[in-house]
């Protein structure tokens, strides 16, 4: 049973900054938009991941830690290839496609895969802040922090940029009581990645000893994310 954690936070707030510290070859990247990273150290990083590069590469693991980045534009380029559809349907497809990505991680990777879903947050309607959908029909069918254990908060202040641990009534950050020392942290990924194997006791991260393509692992440029290819690779 693989773990799901949810790093949250707006465009700026340090979410991919914080895998600077990662050994490239002990973390795998999906790169959903194709974006640069913010530092110059060379990541095994797939470029215009979807969910069938995702899965494929999940179920054939050279690691056991993985980011999402940024997952929030899973949603949405699935959204703006299904534009002319019409019916709120598709909202619930899109839903569960997204569901189903996460129920996979959690049922058919290994005990010591840890999954990391970088995704863009919004102010809620009742001033939380909170998981980036593409709108209330969606907000209806899925509540997206339910589906996780782990939930960060990437901030950045004055005093740099930090991870929140829990929300306080200000957002949705959760993680387990004791998992963490301090309600803030500096925005250090792999830092997390150590007290999370720490806390649950599971075996440290490997590196991958096969070569890789320089465009990352397993990697599928050509890839647009579709709304149905975590359903049939969970089937």
């Amino acid at each position: 049973m693989g773990i799901p954690v949810f790093i949250l936070g707006q465009s700026g707030a340090g979410k991919s900054a914080s895998l600077r510290n990662f050994d490239p070859a002990e973390v795998g990247i999906f790169n959903v938009a194709g974006k640069p990273l913010p530092f110059r150290k060379k990541m095994r990083v797939a470029d215009n991941a979807g969910y069938n590069t995702i899965v494929g590469a999940l179920s054939k693991p050279s690691v056991n830690c993985y980011v999402i980045d940024d997952s929030q534009y899973l949603l949405a380029f699935d959204l703006f290839d299904r534009a002319e559809e019409k019916g709120y349907e598709k909202f619930t497809s899109m839903a569960v496609s997204f569901q189903r990505l996460i129920r996979y991680i959690q049922t058919q990777t290994a005990e010591d895969a840890i999954v990391y879903f970088l995704h863009h947050s919004e102010m809620g309607p009742e001033g939380q802040l909170k998981a980036k959908t593409i709108g209330k029909m969606l907000d209806e069918k899925l509540t997206l922090e339910g589906l996780f254990s782990i939930v960060l908060f990437a901030r950045a202040n004055q005093d740099g940029y930090k991870f929140i641990t829990q929300g306080q009534g200000l957002s949705t950050a959760k993680s387990p009581i004791g998992m963490f020392d301090k309600i803030e942290m500096d925005n250090d990924l792999r830092a997390v990645d150590d007290a999370i194997r720490a806390y649950y006791e599971l075996p440290v991260r490997v590196s991958c000893k096969k070569p890789e393509k320089a465009s990352g692992p397993e990697s599928d440029k050509a890839e647009k994310p579709a709304a149905n290819t975590a359903k049939k690779a969970a089937a």
